[in-house]
């Protein structure tokens, strides 16, 4: 595919070619078989541990690789290449989990946190309630003070990763009258008593990525496992998902691009009415579409991702870039299932899983009107 117009340093190349090189080695054998099991086995995510790409930007002292936010994007972008929901855990982990501890954290929690998840340990993100999607911050989720903490009873819908993971950043909020203002953020571990893992969900796409209901039933958690401060958990949320959806670009570059990757292989060997398809002007002005559209969605995902990485305003960057690239991989991953016809909808062929794992994009880490009410914002009290 051709690259867009961006520097990559010596380092972000060899990673970048590491993590392609694992994909197809490690992930792909495993692609059919996660699928129809709608799982992942531990062994594949040790072995993401074990390179690395569950602690990206986690600095070495505390047992991370000590990366980058868009080395974190190019993992992303390249695991979705062969697999989307194998793109989840460390999308997940470092954009949304990890990023919260970098930035919220103290150094007690970040001595107690970091060092597992960088090495052993998924991490969780529970924000979404029943009643709390788009409208983030109408969570039920209550947090009340104890002598010990805090006594959080609440159930948490749709949660990535919470099947596998040993730790949770749980939104919850110590004063319902407060509004957003109300909302913390809390640290919850697996084994602290009341803290169930419920149904997981039987999903249209990205199946093999674990999305369960996590109900908690008096969970005490203990006054130093609150991240960042009392209250200001509708900020680490905003914050956090501003980078979650440069994470969401990626892995739709990723489909994208291994969707065109199979449609252009099967139109070189397909032959009809005495020629390969990609012989014919219909189908390569198709598959011309489809690598211009891919190329928009690159050069999206990369400059959000630098502006992030440079400390520039980048807000309005990954709002467009999860609102171009989750429309373009769903169109893009359509027509890779015209370029194959009748068997492009049929479960031997992975074009038909791409279109399914796509749809989400639309819908989670903030729908599309959600990302266009941001943009629009943005537009208003800036200019275009």
């Amino acid at each position: 595919m051709t690259q867009p117009l961006t520097q990559f340093s010596e380092e972000e190349e060899i990673f970048r070619s590491t993590v392609r090189d694992f994909a197809e080695e490690k992930v792909k054998p495993l692609v059919e078989q996660m699928e129809q099991e709608a799982k992942q086995p531990r062994e594949l995510l040790d072995q993401m541990f074990e390179l690395g790409l569950m602690g990206i930007e986690v600095p070495e002292e505390y047992g991370g690789a000590g990366g980058s936010f868009f080395m974190s994007i190019l993992a992303i972008e390249e695991l979705a290449r062969v697999d989307p929901a194998a793109a989840i855990p460390v999308d997940v982990q470092n954009t949304l989990v990890i990023n919260q501890f970098l930035r919220w954290a103290d150094d007690d929690q970040k001595q107690r946190f970091l060092p597992r998840l960088a090495t052993d340990t998924i991490g969780s993100y529970a924000l979404s309630e029943a009643g709390s999607g788009s409208d983030a911050f109408s969570l039920k989720t209550a947090a009340e003070p104890c002598d010990d903490g805090y006594r959080i009873s609440g159930q948490k819908l749709w949660i990535s990763n919470a099947f596998e993971a040993g730790i949770y950043v749980v939104f919850a909020t110590v004063d319902p009258s407060a509004g957003h203002r109300g909302i913390t953020a809390f640290v919850v571990e697996r084994d602290m008593p009341g803290l169930t893992i419920g149904k997981k969900e039987d999903k249209l796409g990205v199946r093999a990525s674990s999305t369960c209901e996590v109900v908690l039933d008096g969970v005490v958690v203990p006054r130093e496992n609150v991240l960042g401060e009392v209250g200001k958990g509708y900020k680490l949320a905003i914050e956090t998902l501003n980078e979650g959806r440069i994470g969401i670009g990626a892995q739709m570059l990723g489909l994208a691009v291994g969707a065109l990757e199979g449609a252009v292989a099967y139109a070189k060997e397909r032959e009809a009415f005495g020629q390969k398809i990609g012989e014919f002007q219909a189908v390569q002005h198709l598959l011309a579409e489809c690598a211009t559209d891919v190329h928009t969605m690159r050069l999206h995902c990369y400059n959000a991702a630098r502006r992030r990485e440079a400390g520039l305003p980048y807000a309005r960057e990954g709002a467009m870039t999860k609102l171009v690239a989750s429309r373009i991989a769903e169109s893009v991953a359509s027509r890779c299932v015209d370029v194959y016809g009748g068997i492009g909808v049929t479960k031997e062929c992975l074009a038909e899983k791409y279109l399914r794992d796509a749809k989400v994009a639309q819908i989670y880490e903030g729908t599309t009107f959600m990302q266009l009410n941001t943009i629009a914002k943005q537009v208003l009290a800036e200019g275009s």
